[in-house]
């Protein structure tokens, strides 16, 4: 059974450290700041200025004036802090953030990514996308595997206009947990319910698969 947009970022959240200054993008990355563990010291940043976001607020105790990069209300923890946006992109430029989360259109195999523009529709502008994946290190793009139309959303090269070239490092998405090696799309987890061969069909772009797959612990 492939996973949702909650169990994408469940499992996307495994992957956060003890310490991690983490940048969450719009779209399913906003939710894993909902399922980090209580037990560790996670700091998430958004480029609108804030460092220290919480999970999303309940229903009624929204604060209008409290809001992330794609314009949703958050919640700040204790010891949040508030600044410029010069100085969110200084902290993203300077690589002090240990780890991207990224929403996309499009990754292909090696590693390039597009999730800003579809030609022919209008956008605001790519916003801080470029920066973010030219100066991240650790970029994990959370994103369906393929589109409404069941096509592949994981190519062999992208058709959109990129972001960035060859920089993200791991894929997560209703089906799979994939690494993106020199070699190609390597499959580490399938989704609970999910074979081997459904990632193969919904995959266009080389699929490595060595040995026993496992499922997803969640």
């Amino acid at each position: 059974m492939a996973l949702d947009k909650n169990g994408i970022a469940k499992r996307i959240a495994k992957e956060v450290k003890d310490g991690y200054y983490v940048n969450l993008g719009i779209g399913i990355p906003t939710l894993v700041a909902n399922f980090v563990r209580d037990d560790i010291q996670v700091e998430f940043q958004s480029e609108n200025g804030i460092l220290g976001m919480g999970p999303f607020p309940i229903d009624g105790e929204e604060d209008a004036d409290l809001i992330n990069a794609g314009k949703q209300t958050i919640t700040a923890r204790p010891g949040a802090s508030f600044f410029d946006s010069a100085t969110s992109f200084g902290m993203i430029r300077g690589k002090h953030v240990d780890l991207t989360i990224l929403g996309a259109m499009e990754v292909a195999e090696n590693g390039d990514i597009a999730n800003w523009k579809i030609p022919g529709k209008m956008v605001k502008g790519m916003g801080g996308a470029m920066d973010l994946v030219a100066s991240a290190e650790n970029i994990i793009v959370a994103m369906m595997h393929t589109n409404k139309a069941g096509e592949s959303k994981l190519l062999k090269r992208c058709s959109l206009p990129l972001t960035g070239v060859g920089c993200v490092t791991k894929i997560v998405t209703n089906l799979a947990v994939i690494e993106v090696t020199d070699n190609g799309f390597k499959l580490l987890e399938t989704a609970p319910g999910v074979s081997v061969e459904d990632v193969q069909n919904a995959t266009e772009g080389k699929l490595i698969v060595e040995g026993d797959i496992p499922e997803m612990q969640l």
